[in-house]
């Protein structure tokens, strides 16, 4: 395999002209770390044009500050988000870090002593863990081995992580005094999957750690710190999925587990018999995330309700659920209760965008805590998202959220973009579009977002679908019954559908073009899989084992074999519509090669297929100067070959 990497793909760029196409004064600038290979130069006008889309912030609640009550979160005020403190309801934001890469996740210690946060080095995934302290970020990790941070103990004077500083490969997990990190000391050296701490006993004698197996198997060990001994909690045998463990504060280990039952169920761990005794059944849709306040008193859960969000209540004491029902429609994520008592979620929703709340669990009452800036756009003027159901070719029942254009200002059918998650044990879901919005207010462009078969949510039956080689197409399938049921809409425009999607969205984005080409008029697939075979040759090694759980192990004859019959780069020259592929190159998910060796197919065939790569961004672009340059050639794109139109 070829690897140009990004000086050999520029210097090729340079090489290649567009037909008509020239760098000329109007044109707006490109980052220095994109290279646009065959794409065409974008306009100043379309920037303008597309300006205030492009000026939206969003910000996610992360933390409490135990000592002053104020609220962190992670919003962005340069080119990355950072982490802001916000004194009060509706506060000014006080940034605390400052550095290149994306702030997202930190920790307070328990009496607000110290702040730790993690960050990598453009999107490289090798995180490095900092403490924070009068507003210098000091480093406690080595600089070059991959870490994650972990809880704090109870006390407030160690915290655990996982770190591959051992072999470079798998996950160990250490215990840390932070003021000394010279101390770390290893708890557990493991050989494969996924190995986390998730949280402290409350006094401080064991500590709770998670190994992923798969989504839907995950392994909890309970590790005596004093002895240093190890004790497995559940069975190999019985593969069960977990969300969400925590110890309340009497000791009791509650989780959001799908034990005996399709869904996830909240309830309780037994620590002598490992049994899960579910308290709280929502029988149809699964219970995530959850928090447990520090008086024991109120668990704060999360109902997934075919992607939206139901914030309940559970009172420990009466056993009474109540729900928050004055929450705006949207998307939960970030539960935590404060010392104090109150409540901090992120709400991420298309009418009221992505901010920051809390909610008393007395009386429900729904604080706002910001309110970010959209460039001077209404967000509640956006449209709501459609829950569309339908029935696939094999009679399973699934579904996914449209946007539909306001058919008052865009007369007549219109076109439709098909968006396809990744995961593939992720969830679409009814988020707010943030620069997508643009497509649909401003072309009339409706986008849908699919759940096909494999998508979290809907139980461990429905994910379990598309496990292996020879269930993986059927997951395509499924974009052909939501092809045919919304080619029937008298809104769409069945002569104008297009399909993209990031990741294993990026497969299916390639699988749908090889199959429903006739059906489509283009395709734009983002740090996808273009062979099943030299992704799992290729990705990170530490992942590895985890992705054979889920698409097959390449290592043997005859799942090879079937990976390459199924993977899109062995029949791309059947590819006949346009294409568009954007990478990063530090991506150690889905490596760099995977949309090489897929544009070079695609040309060789005398295929359109344009290419953007960063070289400072991985499985995704989280710079905000790469993420409006990927929108704008993302936008040309689909001018000239959805619509038709040319600058």
């Amino acid at each position: 395999m070829i690897r140009k990497g990004l000086a050999g793909l520029m210097a090729a760029a340079a090489t290649i002209a567009m037909p008509g196409i020239a760098l000329a004064e109007d044109a707006a600038p490109r980052p220095a770390a994109l290279v646009a290979d065959q794409i065409p130069a974008v306009p100043l006008a379309m920037v303008e044009r597309t300006r205030p889309y492009m000026e939206y912030r969003t910000a996610s609640f992360v933390d409490w500050d135990p000592k002053t009550k104020a609220m962190l979160v992670s919003t962005r005020f340069g080119d990355t988000s950072q982490l802001h403190r916000v004194a009060s309801p509706m506060g000014q934001r006080e940034q605390l870090t400052f550095a290149s890469e994306p702030v997202y996740s930190a920790r307070y210690a328990p009496d607000g002593s110290a702040l730790l946060f993690q960050k990598d080095s453009g999107g490289n995934e090798v995180n490095q863990i900092y403490a924070l302290a009068n507003g210098q970020p000091r480093l406690l990790t080595d600089g070059k081995s991959r870490n994650s941070l972990g809880p704090w103990s109870s006390s407030g004077k160690l915290v655990a992580f996982g770190s591959n500083k051992r072999t470079g490969l798998y996950n160990d997990i250490y215990l840390m005094n932070p003021a000394y990190p010279d101390s770390a000391k290893m708890l557990i050296a493991s050989t494969g999957g996924g190995w986390f701490p998730i949280d402290f006993s409350p006094d401080d004698k064991q500590l709770l750690v998670f190994n992923y197996i798969s989504v839907s198997d995950n392994q909890l060990y309970m590790i005596d710190l004093a002895a240093g001994t190890v004790r497995k909690l559940t069975d190999s045998s019985n593969p069960v999925g977990y969300d969400g463990l925590k110890f309340a504060p009497d000791g009791r280990l509650w989780a959001a587990s799908d034990y005996g039952s399709d869904v996830k169920r909240l309830g309780v761990v037994n620590l002598e018999t490992s049994l899960f005794e579910p308290l709280v059944d929502d029988k149809i849709w699964d219970i995530t995330d959850f928090d447990i306040s520090r008086d024991g008193r109120w668990i704060a859960f999360e109902v997934n309700h075919a992607g939206r969000s139901l914030l309940k209540f559970y009172d420990t004491q009466s056993g009474q659920i109540r729900v928050a029902d004055s929450l705006p429609a949207g998307v939960i994520s970030g539960v935590k209760f404060a010392p104090w008592g109150e409540l901090g979620i992120t709400l991420n929703g298309n009418r009221t965008g992505s901010d920051a709340y809390s909610i008393n669990p007395q009386t429900l009452a729904v604080t706002r805590w910001t309110r970010s800036e959209t460039g001077g756009l209404d967000t509640a003027a956006n449209v709501a998202p459609e829950l569309v159901e339908i029935t696939s070719f094999d009679g399973e029942k699934m579904s996914g959220y449209l946007y539909r254009p306001d058919p008052a200002r865009h007369k007549g059918k219109r076109p439709l973009i098909i968006h396809i998650h990744g995961g593939p044990e992720g969830q679409a879901k009814p988020y707010f579009l943030g620069r997508d919005n643009y497509l649909v207010n401003e072309l009339g462009i409706a986008l849908f977002y699919p759940n096909v078969r494999g998508s979290t949510g809907f139980g461990k039956r429905f994910l379990a679908l598309d496990n292996g080689p020879w269930l993986r197409e059927n997951s395509v399938l499924d974009i052909g019954a939501f092809l045919d049921h919304l080619r029937q809409d008298r809104h769409i425009d069945r002569k104008r559908i297009a399909v993209t999607g990031g990741s294993y969205g990026g497969y299916m984005t390639l699988a749908s073009m090889l199959r429903y080409g006739d059906r489509l008029k283009a395709g734009l697939e983002v740090v996808g899989i273009s062979s099943f075979v030299t992704f799992l040759e290729n990705t990170q090694a530490y992942r590895r084992d985890l992705r054979r759980a889920e698409y097959g192990d390449e290592r043997l004859p005859e799942q090879r074999s079937k990976l390459e019959e199924i993977s899109p780069l062995g029949r791309a020259s059947e590819i006949d519509i346009p294409l568009m592929v954007v990478t990063g190159e530090n991506d150690p998910r889905v490596p760099e090669s995977e949309a090489e060796q897929i544009v070079s197919a695609v040309r060789a065939n005398g295929q359109p297929a344009w290419h953007l790569l960063a070289g400072n961004e991985g499985h995704g672009f989280r710079k905000k100067a790469n993420a409006d340059y990927q929108f704008w050639a993302s936008l040309l794109f689909w001018q000239k070959y959805l619509l038709d139109e040319t600058q």
